[in-house]
């Protein structure tokens, strides 16, 4: 059995008491192939910061055998400068501590992989907007330098939004349940974004879904 890994944010993370958000982490395994199970370690709240500050990589790296995968999904909330213990530079801290990531799977046997951050619901004049623009050139930096796997996610969900359209679009997000988040995912939206992860993996080569 190989194990797919998930550190990440609420983007992530499961809800399996919550009847109508998800993260598309939650979904994952209904597309990964036979004999590859997902262990979603991801929660809400968490930067690339303060889930290795709480012990929640290295709880992960504990865990991770030879052969696994790390999926690592940052970047919201290190973007959230009000919160300083949260916060990371894009070009230096946050690069400084996904290199950890890449690191600790790979001292574990592991393969190491990264995805810039899904897309929030962020649109002007029928164009959806990318919130994290910094975070995922530094993301993409650090990937060619370490010769890491990458799928651009932030590219590939904003794409997504505008094939479907803003009603559809909409019902993917919270921001349907007529509160203001544009952030969080319905279960409906958690697993169209894990169908789209799968699909990039697919364009990767990796037989692993």
């Amino acid at each position: 059995m190989t194990t797919i890994y998930l550190a990440g944010d609420s983007t992530v993370s499961s809800y399996p008491d919550r009847p109508v958000q998800g993260g598309w982490g939650e979904f994952l395994h209904r597309y990964t192939a036979q004999g590859v199970n997902v262990e979603n370690r991801a929660i809400g709240g968490r930067s690339s910061k303060t889930f290795i500050e709480e012990g929640r990589l290295d709880d992960i790296l504990a865990d991770i055998q030879p052969g696994d995968w790390l999926f690592t999904q940052m970047g919201h909330n290190d973007a959230s400068k009000e919160k300083p213990e949260r916060h990371t530079d894009p070009f230096t801290t946050y690069k400084s501590y996904l290199s950890q990531y890449i690191h600790g799977a790979r001292a574990k046997g592991a393969t190491p992989l990264l995805l810039t951050p899904v897309g929030r619901f962020h649109e002007k004049d029928g164009e959806f907007i990318n919130d994290f623009s910094d975070y995922c050139a530094a993301m993409k930096e650090l990937a060619d330098e370490e010769e890491v796997l990458l799928v651009d996610l932030n590219t590939a969900s904003l794409q997504f939004y505008q094939i479907s359209g803003i009603e559809k679009t909409t019902s993917y997000f919270m921001l349907s349940t007529g509160i203001e988040d544009r952030t969080h995912f319905t279960k409906e939206g958690a697993d169209a974004i894990a169908r789209l992860v799968s699909l990039e993996l697919k364009d990767l080569g990796l037989t692993i879904v």
